[in-house]
C-alpha cells in the first residue's frame, strides 16, 4: 500500500505542519487528551515528535522514516505517536526543549524526538533527528525505539526516580527573582562587553557558524554609541551583503551555515524579518546610509506581497525546499542567467552578485554581493549612476523569471505574536521612511487580529482556515501590546489605546508571578503541564518577559496609571540575577533595563489632525528614539492623564514629559524641535 493510501489523525487538524503527517502510515495524534488517555489505558510510552513546516530536517526524517511502513509498524505498536506543530504549541516546545538541553547538556533543534512516561508526561529520553539507518555517528531510529521500548518495560523503577528529579529541577526555575536590585548601569556596560568578546569583527554578527541575526542583541547595540554602534554597523553590513539576504525578492532568510551570512538555511519566518525590518529603518535614519533603507523597503514590500493574506493577517513562514530540494527555487545555474540578462546587463551583474566566483551552493550559485558597486563599474567601464540602473533592471528580470519556478510552501498560519512583530516592524518603517504603505499593512493586521483573534475576551495564538485556536501565551500578548502602542504613534485610536489597557490588565491578571515577579509563558488556567515556564533569555525571538516589561512601562507613561509601571519593576528585580548571571543572553531584558533607567522623551501633541502632522515630522526629526502621540482635539475617552494634556484654541500644543517631569504646554513647532535636541 502506498502512505498517500493512509490517513491517520492529524487529518482533521488546520496546521500544514501536521497536514504534512496525516497520510503518513504512522498512526499520529495531535496532542489533547484523547492521545493522552490511549497512552495511559494502554501504558505504552508517548513518542513525541515536534517540528514546523518550513524545518528541513523534519522533511527528511519523514521522508526517510514517518512514510516507511515497516517503520511506521514498530513505531505504531510499541507507542503512542503524538505530533506537535511547535508553532501552534510553543508551550510543549519550550519544556520538552529545556529537558533536552537538561539531559543532552547540548542545545536542541527540530525535529525534536521526546520518549515520555505516558503517566506523568515526563521524559526518559530526548533526541532530534535520527536517521533510518545507521551513519552521521547516530543510530537508526528503529533501533532507538526498540531500546525505549525495552527501557520502560523493563525499568519502572529508574523511571520514577528519575521522573521526580526532573520535576524538581523544573520547578526550581520558577522561583528564581523575588530580589530587591533593579539592573543598572554597570549590568549593561557587561552586557556590551560580553556581546563584544563573543563578535565577528570581519563579518559581523556573534559566533562562528550557524550564524544567527540575534536581533535583540542587534536593538541593544543599536541605542548604543561607538564600539557597540560599529558592532551594529558591520553586522548589518555583513548581513546585507550576504546571501541570507535576498537580492531579487527582500526579506531574510532564518540564518547562515557558514559565518560570512553567505549561504543560508534558506526557509524565511515572519519573526524575524519583522525585527530586521525595523532595525534597518533606524540604522538608516540614525546613519543616513540609504543602502540600511533599500534594504528595510525591500523586505516590507517582500512582507507585503508574499506574506500578508488578503483578510489582513501576515503568514508564519516560506519553507526551505521546493521540489524536494534545499534551496532549489533561489539558486542559479550562471548559463541561465547569461542567457536571461543583456549584453551590458550580466558583466555588471555577474560582478556584483558572484556569478564570476566558482559555485557556492551544490554546483550552483546563491546570490551575494561580492563586490562593491565602485569597483563593478570600473570594471564595466561605467558610471556608479549607470550601474546601479543595469543591476536594478537586472534583477527585475531575473525575479520575473523565479517568480515562474515552483514556490517553497508557505505556512499560512497567522500567528498573534509573530504578527506583533511584524507589524511593530512595519509600523515604524513606514513612520520613520515616510512609506504610509507601510503604515497601512500594519493596520490592516491589526485589524484582523482584533476581529478574528480576540474572542471573548480571551486572545487566541493561532488562526487557520477560518479558525483561531490556541489560548495565547505571553509573547502574544507582549508583541501585540507592543505593536498597539507602536502604531498609536502612527494613528491615534482611542479604540486601540483601550483594547491595549485590557490586553495589558489581561497580562497582569492571567500571567504575572505575583510571588517572584516576571510573567509565566502560560496563562493561570492553561493545560496543567510538567513545567509552568517563566523564560528571561532570547531564543528564536526577543524573550516575551524583556518586551512585555518594556510595553508596559510605556503604556504606564502614556496612561498615567502607574500598576504598569510597579508590574515592570517587579519584573526587572526577579529578571536581574539570571541577567547577571549571562549579560549577553538577555538582549530584551537589556532593552527594557535600558528603558527604565533612561526613559525616551515623551511627546503628547494636541490639536487638529492635519495641523498636528508637521509637528509630528518636526519632534520626530529632532529626536528619532522619542515616543510621539498626535492625538486629535477631538478624541474622546481619554484617561485622565491624556486628558489633562489639553489642546489650545490658537493652535497645536505639545507637552514633553521625561522621567515623570513634563515641560510647559509648547506651542510652536519649531520650539518643539529645540527642546527635544537641547537635551
Amino acid at each position: 500500500m502506498h502512505a498517500a493510501q493512509f490517513a491517520n489523525r492529524l487529518t482533521g487538524e488546520t496546521s500544514p505542519y501536521l497536514l504534512q503527517h496525516a497520510r503518513n502510515p504512522v498512526d499520529w495524534y495531535p496532542w489533547g487528551p484523547e492521545a493522552l488517555e490511549a497512552a495511559r489505558r494502554s501504558d505504552r510510552p508517548i513518542l513525541l515528535s515536534i517540528g514546523y513546516s518550513a524545518c528541513h530536517w523534519c522533511h527528511v526524517m519523514a521522508h526517510e522514516s514517518f512514510e516507511d511502513e515497516a517503520t511506521a509498524e514498530v513505531m505504531n505498536r510499541l507507542f503512542v505517536n503524538i505530533k506537535v506543530d511547535r508553532e501552534e504549541r510553543p508551550d510543549l516546545d519550550r519544556i520538552y526543549q529545556t529537558v533536552h538541553q537538561m539531559l543532552s547538556r547540548r542545545g536542541g533543534g527540530w525535529p525534536l524526538t521526546v520518549c515520555l512516561n505516558p503517566h506523568d508526561l515526563v521524559p526518559f529520553f530526548t533526541g532530534t533527528y535520527f536517521p533510518k539507518e545507521p551513519r552521521y555517528n547516530m543510530p537508526a531510529f528503529v533501533q532507538v525505539l526498540h531500546q525505549l521500548a525495552d527501557f520502560y518495560a523493563e525499568r519502572r523503577g529508574d523511571l520514577a526516580q528519575n521522573g521526580l528529579v526532573l520535576r524538581e529541577a523544573l520547578e526550581a526555575m520558577g522561583r528564581e527573582g523575588g530580589g530587591d536590585a533593579l539592573p543598572d548601569a554597570d549590568l549593561l556596560m557587561r552586557a556590551a562587553r560580553a556581546l563584544q568578546a563573543n563578535f565577528d569583527p570581519v563579518h559581523g554578527g556573534f559566533g562562528s557558524a550557524p550564524k544567527f541575526p540575534h536581533t535583540a542583541d542587534l536593538e541593544f547595540l543599536l541605542h548604543s554609541d561607538g564600539q557597540p554602534f560599529a558592532m551594529l554597523r558591520t553586522t548589518l553590513d555583513g548581513m546585507a551583503r550576504g546571501g541570507i539576504y535576498d537580492h531579487l525578492g527582500g526579506g531574510f532568510a532564518r540564518y547562515s551555515v557558514d559565518e560570512r551570512w553567505e549561504i543560508p538555511h534558506f526557509e524565511k519566518m515572519l519573526y524575524d524579518n519583522g525585527p530586521l525590518l525595523q532595525l534597518y529603518a533606524e540604522a538608516a535614519v540614525r546613519t543616513g546610509d540609504p543602502r540600511y533603507a533599500a534594504v528595510a523597503v525591500e523586505t516590507a514590500e517582500w512582507a507585503i506581497r508574499e506574506m500578508q493574506s488578503l483578510e489582513g493577517g501576515y503568514y508564519a513562514a516560506l519553507d526551505a525546499d521546493s521540489e524536494g530540494e534545499e534551496g532549489k527555487f533561489y539558486v542559479w545555474d550562471r548559463r541561465e542567467v547569461q542567457a536571461l540578462l543583456s549584453a551590458d546587463e550580466y558583466p555588471a551583474f555577474s560582478r556584483r552578485y558572484g556569478l564570476q566566483d566558482t559555485p557556492n551552493f551544490e554546483g550552483h550559485w546563491h546570490l551575494r554581493v561580492a563586490e562593491s558597486l565602485e569597483a563593478v563599474a570600473a570594471a564595466v567601464g561605467k558610471s556608479p549612476e549607470e550601474t546601479v540602473s543595469l543591476l536594478d533592471s537586472a534583477r527585475a528580470r531575473l525575479c520575473a523569471v523565479r517568480d515562474r519556478r515552483i514556490w517553497p510552501g508557505r505556512d499560512d498560519k497567522v500567528i498573534a505574536s509573530w504578527n506583533g512583530l511584524m507589524i511593530r516592524g512595519m509600523t515604524v518603517a513606514g513612520r520613520l521612511l515616510g512609506r504610509e504603505d507601510f503604515g497601512a499593512s500594519a493596520d490592516r493586521a491589526f485589524a484582523f487580529l482584533r476581529r478574528t483573534m480576540d474572542v471573548d475576551g480571551r486572545l487566541m495564538s493561532v488562526y487557520k482556515d477560518g479558525r483561531a485556536r490556541f489560548d495565547a501565551y505571553l509573547d502574544d500578548h507582549a508583541f501585540m501590546l507592543d505593536a498597539a502602542l507602536e502604531l498609536l504613534q502612527t494613528r491615534w485610536n482611542a479604540d486601540d489605546l483601550a483594547w491595549a489597557v485590557d490586553l495589558a490588565d489581561r497580562l497582569l491578571e492571567r500571567f504575572e508571578d505575583t510571588e517572584y515577579g516576571g510573567f509565566f509563558f502560560t496563562a493561570a488556567d492553561h493545560e496543567a503541564l510538567i513545567q509552568r515556564p517563566k523564560p528571561w533569555m532570547d531564543e528564536s525571538m526577543p524573550s516575551g518577559n524583556g518586551v512585555a516589561l518594556r510595553a508596559l512601562m510605556r503604556l504606564a507613561a502614556l496612561t498615567g496609571d502607574l500598576r504598569y509601571a510597579d508590574a515592570a519593576e517587579r519584573g526587572l528585580k526577579a529578571a536581574q540575577s539570571s541577567m547577571a548571571q549571562y549579560p549577553n543572553a538577555h538582549g530584551a531584558l537589556m532593552n527594557a533595563a535600558r528603558e527604565w533607567l533612561t526613559p525616551p522623551p515623551l511627546v503628547i501633541l494636541r490639536g487638529e489632525a492635519e495641523a498636528l502632522e508637521r509637528w509630528r515630522a518636526q519632534a520626530l526629526e529632532a529626536a528619532p528614539e522619542a515616543l510621539i502621540y498626535a492625538i486629535p482635539a477631538d478624541a474622546a475617552d481619554l484617561p485622565p492623564a491624556l486628558a489633562a494634556r489639553v489642546p489650545s484654541p490658537s493652535g497645536p500644543v505639545a507637552y514633553v514629559c521625561r522621567e515623570q517631569v513634563c515641560s510647559l504646554p509648547v506651542e510652536s513647532a519649531d520650539a518643539l524641535g529645540e527642546l527635544l535636541k537641547s537635551h
